[in-house]
């Protein structure tokens, strides 16, 4: 979904994606309906010792809905700046911070492998919101009289900054309370284990979320169930990925001599060349250089029988904006490709193409290291010939 950068804070980009864009309209409602009103407005009058008409507040809710929505959302970006001023303070980049429907996501250049600094850094957010909740709270006394909107404004969100950051404080991987988890787990455990067993409690709680949001005829409940069932698989996948190409290069998984074809060539020839060489995609080449990436897919099915002779291999190759260093972690190449949603990636050594390299030649590399303990120079020796008879 798309993300719009509506400003930068230390550096970092601060974007908001459209499903918040979406959602905040009728965030607003419901905190400007009655039922909101009346469950908060007699504990913050307690609190401010003040007077709280709940007539009042309904007069002015719509103006209520959006100013707690905007600033819900506020509090929400200082959660992630929390986590983000800790890891800046580690040496950790910030890509992004994105706002969305479900909260907020500060994008680390990198996750530390160190357990207590992925403590630090999961803790932070949630102290951040809790300090909000606690400041928010303390201030109602102080705030003049007469004000009613103000009121229950400043003393909805202390309240619901508390509640969200305990919430968030559930070990359900892969929110804060869930990498807690792995940082304490990852004392005593490898890393990936630590994550699967993180996972693991996720994918119970979310399950819990979707039976709650059930019984309780709560959507919302029942989304976030389904985020954090999905989120939880895709780490444990995403760290078992890493865990499998730590100590391999880009080089290592590119092949070494990839199957070409003329960028002039046929269709037909392309055909021929597949029966021949059982091969299903090659790198086209023009005087020599590589020019595209051709497979079946994207290739011959897509043009018909007759056509197949006057069409060139050019017409229908794709090119990859994607570029790796042969030298380059084989795992940042993966993310690369991934994040980009490229077929493949040109792959280059001191400024010169060697080869091309796709997710799936990530995975075969990843079975093949699976035949020794995982990396690369703890691997048995005739592993290591046998990658590298494949390549670079």
């Amino acid at each position: 979904m798309r993300n719009y950068t509506v400003g930068r804070i230390w550096g970092i980009p601060i974007r908001l994606n459209i499903s918040l864009l979406v959602f905040l309209p009728i965030l607003a409602y419901l905190i400007g309906s009655g039922q909101q009103l009346e469950l908060y407005g007699g504990f913050i009058a307690d609190l401010a010792g003040q007077d709280l008409e709940v007539g009042a507040l309904r007069e002015a809710r719509w103006t209520i809905g959006v100013l707690a929505a905007v600033g819900l959302f506020a509090g929400v970006l200082l959660h992630e700046l929390g986590h983000s001023y800790v890891a800046l303070r580690y040496g950790i980049g910030i890509s992004s911070i994105t706002l969305w429907i479900f909260g907020g996501v500060a994008a680390l250049d990198r996750i530390p492998e160190e357990w207590n600094r992925e403590f630090w850094i999961a803790v932070a957010g949630p102290v951040v919101s809790v300090a909000v909740g606690v400041v928010c709270l303390l201030s109602l006394p102080f705030l003049p009289a007469g004000y009613p909107v103000l009121l229950f404004v400043v003393g909805w969100l202390g309240v619901v900054n508390i509640v969200l950051a305990v919430f968030n404080l559930l070990p359900a991987f892969p929110m804060d309370g869930g990498r807690i988890l792995r940082a304490l787990l990852a004392r005593s455990m490898p890393r990936a284990r630590a994550t699967n067993v993180a996972a693991n409690v996720g994918v119970g709680f979310s399950f819990v979320f979707i039976v709650f949001g059930a019984l309780a005829f709560n959507i919302i409940l029942i989304l976030i169930g389904f985020f954090v069932y999905l989120a939880a698989k895709n780490e444990a996948r995403v760290t078992a990925i890493a865990e499998a190409l730590d100590g391999f290069t880009v080089g290592d998984v590119v092949t070494r001599s990839p199957r070409t074809i003329d960028a002039d060539a046929s269709l037909e020839e392309l055909a021929d060349r597949v029966l021949d060489s059982r091969a299903t995609s090659f790198t086209v080449v023009d005087d020599g250089e590589y020019v595209g990436f051709v497979n079946l897919d994207h290739g011959i099915r897509k043009v018909g029988h007759d056509e197949r002779a006057t069409t060139k291999v050019r017409d229908v190759m794709t090119s990859s904006d994607v570029v790796l260093d042969a030298g380059s972690p084989a795992f940042d190449g993966y993310v690369e490709i991934a994040t980009a949603r490229a077929d493949h990636a040109v792959v280059e050594r001191d400024g010169e193409t060697v080869g091309l390299v796709g997710l799936g030649d990530f995975y075969e590399v990843m079975q093949i290291a699976s035949l020794g303990v995982g990396k690369r120079e703890e691997m048995p020796e005739e592993h290591v010939k046998k990658l590298e008879r494949g390549y670079v």
